[in-house]
């Protein structure tokens, strides 16, 4: 499989292939490429409705310009990454994995700030270590924190300093897929409601019915599932008296 980055000509394919209404896996089937970079690439340079290889060519050369003028100089060594890790390997996956949550529906500054949380070892950040982090402003990172925090995502504690923190743990994904699973209760509600002010029967109150059963039957089945996954992956095994885990 082809490494380094994205050539002119790849970009050309992968305008072609979204001209042609191919996935991305697709496309990137047809360049030997993994779909996260080709995700990647279209998701910071416009969209699929957007894209534009040759824009896309000359943002990347911009950024890789930048980078190259921020690199150390005199000696100085970019700051180690703990266990070993390696630091632009690091920053390529939080690119794509940033990339992945924006393809997801999220928006660009939510899924920069969960990736940042997500990827720090201790699962949680104040403001200001974000805003350092992300090179944002504090109201950027207020107003992301806000939405990841309704969706169920964040949550914030109190460290031994009195300073707010913003944090991720085991249960993100279970408290985003119960608070998703919710967000259909009005829309079943209201569906079911227009049954009645469209007359039962006809056409379009049989249409609102069938999609009010559908989502019901979706939130529900969610609810169950997350509930299962949580019970079965997060629960602890019981220690036995000598120490060891004992078998179910």
């Amino acid at each position: 499989m082809p490494g380094g980055r994205l050539t002119q000509q790849e970009r050309q394919q992968i305008a072609l292939g979204l001209a042609d209404g191919l996935a991305y896996a697709e496309i990137a089937r047809h360049l030997d490429r993994p779909t996260s970079t080709i995700t990647r690439e279209v998701m910071r340079n416009g969209g699929p409705t957007a894209y534009r290889a040759d824009l896309a060519h000359r943002a990347t050369e911009r950024r890789a310009h930048r980078r190259r003028q921020a690199a150390p100089r005199g000696g100085q060594r970019t700051p180690e990454q703990p266990h070993g890790r390696d630091a632009e390997a690091v920053r390529e996956y939080e690119e794509t994995l940033t990339t992945v949550f924006m393809a997801s529906g999220m928006p660009k500054m939510m899924s920069r700030v969960l990736v940042c949380l997500y990827t720090t070892d201790e699962g949680s950040l104040t403001a200001s270590e974000l805003v350092q982090r992300l090179q944002v402003s504090p109201a950027s990172i207020s107003k992301a924190v806000t939405f990841l925090e309704s969706q169920g995502m964040v949550r914030r504690a109190r460290d031994e300093r009195r300073r707010e923190r913003y944090a991720v743990d085991d249960d993100v994904w279970y408290q985003a897929m119960i608070a998703s699973a919710r967000s259909l209760t009005q829309v079943v509600e209201v569906s079911q409601q227009g049954v009645g002010v469209l007359g039962p029967g006809t056409p379009a109150a049989t249409r609102l019915e069938n999609a009010a059963r559908f989502l019901d039957f979706v939130q529900e089945s969610t609810i169950r599932a997350a509930e299962q996954a949580r019970e079965v992956l997060h629960t602890k095994p019981e220690t036995a008296p000598d120490g060891t885990a004992a078998r179910p």
